[in-house]
C-alpha cells in the first residue's frame, strides 16, 4: 500500500474538532496528552472566534476550531494511544473530564473513555500484548467456527459496550 506524502508533523489523516470552548479544549489536549501547540497555525476569524489551532500529539496533529453560533453540535470521537493510561486519565479528570469507562482490560490492552467538557469522547489506550498482534493464523478473531457476533460476553466486554451506549445516548449540546 502506498502512503501519501504529508508535511512534517502531520499524519495521513488528521482530526479536526469543531467545538464549543475550543481554547479550553486546546489546553485540555496540551495538558492531558502532552500535546504541543503549533502557535503559528493559530488563526482568529473576523468574528473573533478561533478558526484554527493545531496541537501535535505523538505522530498526529489535531486541528481545533470554535463552533460558530449557527453551526450544529458535532462532538468528536477520538482514539489516543498513551504510555501511562492511569496518569492520562487522572490529568483528564483534573481538567474537568468525566470518566465514562474506567481503565479496563481489552484483549491484552488497557483502555478507558473520558468525555471532555465540550462533550468530545476520548478512547484512551495503553497498548499491551493485544490479541490482534498475534501471528497465529487461527487467532480468536479469525478462527473457523468462532461466532463473529457477540457470543459469550465477559463482564469487561459488557461494561465497555454498556458505557459506550450510555455515553452516546447522553450526549448533549454544551450550549443547550
Amino acid at each position: 500500500m502506498s502512503i501519501p506524502a504529508a508535511p512534517e508533523g502531520y499524519a495521513t489523516v488528521n482530526p479536526f474538532i469543531i467545538t464549543t470552548g475550543a481554547d479550553e479544549l486546546t489546553r485540555f489536549v496540551i495538558e492531558v496528552f502532552d500535546g504541543e501547540e503549533r502557535t503559528d497555525a493559530r488563526t482568529i476569524d473576523e468574528d473573533g472566534l478561533l478558526l484554527q489551532a493545531e496541537v501535535r500529539v505523538g505522530t498526529t496533529t489535531i486541528m481545533l476550531a470554535e463552533r460558530k453560533p449557527d453551526w450544529p453540535f458535532t462532538p468528536s470521537l477520538l482514539q489516543v494511544y498513551v504510555d501511562d493510561l492511569d496518569a492520562v486519565v487522572e490529568r483528564a479528570l483534573a481538567r474537568g473530564g468525566r470518566l465514562v469507562t474506567k481503565p479496563t482490560d481489552f484483549f491484552g490492552t488497557q483502555f478507558a473513555r473520558v468525555q471532555d467538557s465540550s462533550a468530545n469522547l476520548w478512547w484512551i489506550w495503553q497498548h499491551g500484548d493485544a490479541a490482534w498482534d498475534a501471528d497465529d493464523e487461527e487467532s480468536e478473531w479469525t478462527a473457523e467456527g468462532v461466532d463473529q457476533g457477540w457470543g459469550e460476553v465477559s463482564p469487561e466486554l459488557a461494561y465497555i459496550h454498556d458505557t459506550l451506549l450510555e455515553a452516546m445516548t447522553a450526549l448533549r449540546d454544551p450550549r443547550a
